[in-house]
């Protein structure tokens, strides 16, 4: 399902090379925020706030990280950072994977992500220039007498 939003990401950041590009890079940003933000929700809890309250706070400076971050232009698409984001978060949360979310393999969660993101977009590239092909294909002017 993470490829799938990130192909609809590809044209939600304009397509073209451009759009793959935004798409994967906000995408990823995204993913490793909500890894991290996860991170720091598990090392918070047990504090003198409710624990509740912790993974509220993380969530707040997570998009608080994502909103500055889209001041640099190629991370401009916020909504892409999103989908990373909250595909991380959920993919955590089903496969109850917190405790992966440090290793350097594909149990974690954050890479599992990236890598479906990345495929999901790249799909998105394919699609539009298949899409163009067979457009181009079918017009008149390429139609044999």
């Amino acid at each position: 399902w993470a490829a799938f939003i990130a192909w609809g990401c590809f044209f939600h950041c304009g397509g073209k090379e451009q759009g793959l590009q935004s798409a994967i890079l906000t995408n990823a940003a995204g993913a490793v925020i909500g890894g991290l933000t996860l991170l720091a929700a598990g090392a918070a809890i047990g504090g003198s706030l409710p624990a509740a309250v912790w993974p509220a706070i993380c969530v707040g400076i997570g998009v608080a990280a994502m909103v500055l971050l889209a001041n640099v232009p190629v991370f401009s698409v916020i909504p892409a950072q999103v989908y990373g984001f909250a595909s991380v978060v959920a993919y955590t949360l089903m496969k109850d994977a917190g405790g992966s979310l440090t290793a350097a393999s594909m149990e974690n969660p954050v890479v599992v992500i990236i890598l479906s993101m990345i495929i999901g977009a790249v799909f998105g590239y394919v699609s539009e220039k298949v899409a163009g092909m067979l457009a181009d294909a079918g017009h008149p002017r390429h139609a044999k007498a």
